[in-house]
């Protein structure tokens, strides 16, 4: 209400009160400090400072100028994420890693830094799958299809069962319902035991004997993938160890893997596969060349894996185990009289850790294979092999030790020590004892065999 107003209502208020309630003189009093009154209100009323204006849309407080900066940089974002979508980055990660490796084997009298050593592709137990490098692509598209395409020149899986393909993997993953169950086709490697293929993942620089003498390498085929609450299952057919199979071999091999995840610190996995697989006892020659049995059996016969394996994590203290068996059909080593044999193993592998500090972790592993019978024989390796202390031990005189048709247990005790360095480094020092129950190491200096060998390696892991 306006002052002039305010005060003309008190005096119409005064004016009609009757005259004989009082005086003129004391209505005058009166109605002059209620003037007063009025007067110090409105003065006080005109000293409040005025209300801000309401801010203009858009502003938050900013100068016009500050306020078109934003508005510049809004469409240099939204151009930039444009671009990066029509060039296919969104969804797309790229990881790598490399790990130069110095290695030194007693019986083979070899001390030696080892990276991408292509020149020699034979798979040995110290020449396996370290000193590496490997380059990662993994992208996701918006409706969940996995594209992933991993390069490992040399060392990879393909430089073995691919006439030296630098393609480690090269897969897709299409969800089918849901992303929860996927149609995975492509090169795959193999999902056998705790241990995995890359060196990045593993707490050692060699693998155990399983994974190097009972595991397969790749699959090339299709595989049903479904995940469900803590089980995680795998089933599809493939090519075993190859990317096309050869004449006579129409048929895919069974490939399977479930794993089960008790929760973030426990689980269990097994694994299997049914199917023909190459033959390299039934592809033997003379001297001459000529096939010594070329009508005994094809060149792929029948091989049945199964394997199981397990982890437990607790506190400072990290446990793996896992058990093998494995067979394939007149593949043994034990074939001197002109007889293919059926070759059959089991093996067990377990592994120790314990973090000493939050970066210090020491190592321990232990494995036995059990390859008696019919002479010895492995997965895709049927003949004695004094560098892997694979087959039948060799006495002085150059004879079997023990007999043509026993092949040799083997064994295998790691101890070591990884140190995470920063986030992208990890050191690693092992040394390996191998022995077996015959003389089947080769010692390259005096062409003698032994019933051990001995094994040093350092390595640095680099992964980003």
């Amino acid at each position: 209400m306006k002052p002039v107003r305010l005060t003309a209502l008190v005096i119409a208020i005064g004016a009609a009160f009757p005259a004989a309630a009082q005086s003129n003189e004391e209505l005058l009093k009166e109605l002059r400090a209620l003037r007063d009154r009025v007067g110090e209100l409105e003065k006080k009323l005109a000293a409040q400072p005025a209300a801000a204006p309401a801010p203009q849309p858009g502003q938050w407080g900013m100068t016009p100028e500050q306020a078109q900066e934003l508005a510049r940089i809004g469409t240099k974002a939204e151009a930039l994420q444009d671009n990066f979508e029509m060039q296919g980055f969104k969804g797309l990660k790229i990881s790598g890693q490399i790990d130069p490796t110095w290695i030194y084997n007693r019986r083979a009298d070899d001390a030696s830094f080892v990276l991408l050593n292509g020149e020699d592709a034979r798979y040995t137990y110290d020449n396996s799958y370290f000193g590496m490098a490997v380059l990662d692509f993994l992208k996701e598209t918006e409706g969940g299809t996995i594209w992933h395409l991993t390069l490992a020149p040399e060392r990879g899986t393909g430089a073995l069962t691919n006439g030296g393909s630098i393609v480690h993997e090269a897969s897709v993953s299409v969800p089918l319902n849901d992303l929860q169950t996927r149609l995975w086709v492509g090169q795959i490697p193999d999902w056998t035991g705790y241990e995995i293929t890359l060196p990045a993942g593993n707490k050692l620089i060699t693998h155990n004997l399983l994974f190097d003498f009972m595991a397969p390498t790749a699959y090339t085929g299709a595989v049903l993938d479904h995940t469900s609450g803590k089980w995680w299952s795998r089933i599809g057919l493939a090519n075993f160890n190859t990317p096309r199979n050869g004449s006579g071999n129409k048929r895919p091999v069974l490939i399977y893997r479930v794993d089960y995840s008790k929760g973030e610190f426990s689980g269990w996995g097994f694994t299997g596969l049914h199917g023909k697989g190459y033959n390299y006892a039934a592809d033997d020659t003379d001297d001459a060349g000529n096939a010594l049995f070329p009508n005994d059996v094809g060149r792929n016969t029948q091989v049945h894996l199964l394997e199981i394996d397990g982890y437990f994590v607790r506190g400072d203290w990290s446990l793996f185990g896992q058990a093998s068996y494995g067979q394939q059909k007149k593949a043994a080593i034990y074939r001197d009289d002109g007889t293919l044999r059926d070759a059959r193993w089991w093996g067990l592998s377990g592994t120790a850790a314990y973090m000493i500090t939050p970066r210090l972790e020491a190592v321990l592993r232990a494995d036995y294979v059990n390859n008696e019978k019919n002479g010895g024989g492995l997965l895709g390796y049927s003949w004695d092999d004094g560098a892997n202390g694979i087959g039948r031990g060799f006495g002085s005189d150059g004879s079997y030790s023990d007999g043509a048709d026993k092949g040799a247990n083997r064994y295998a005790l790691s101890v070591g020590a990884n140190y995470r360095y920063d986030e992208n480094t990890l050191f690693k020092l092992e040394y390996r004892f191998d022995a077996a129950s015959q003389p089947v190491f080769e010692d390259v200096k005096d062409g003698g065999y032994a019933k051990n060998n001995h094994l040093l390696g350092a390595s640095v892991v680099v992964s980003f």
